[in-house]
């Protein structure tokens, strides 16, 4: 079974679920600049890199900066 990201503390670090969004949507982009593939290899699985983007905001390894 693959790894659910960690939701409730991803949106902690930021005001809204729609604000979660477009950060995730953004580190996802991110990473896939990154490489072509849509998976990370994880310890034992692979991981969507669309789940690794919001456990990267939920543990606070990328820091959402809001527009003006």
């Amino acid at each position: 079974m693959a790894k659910r990201p960690n939701i409730e503390n991803a949106l902690n670090q930021v005001s809204s679920r729609y604000e979660l969004v477009h950060a995730a949507v953004k580190r996802t982009l991110q990473l896939l600049k990154e490489g072509e593939d849509f998976f990370i290899r994880g310890e034992r699985e692979l991981i969507k890199k669309t789940f690794q983007s919001i456990e990267d905001i939920a543990n606070g390894k990328v820091k959402v900066i809001k527009a003006k």
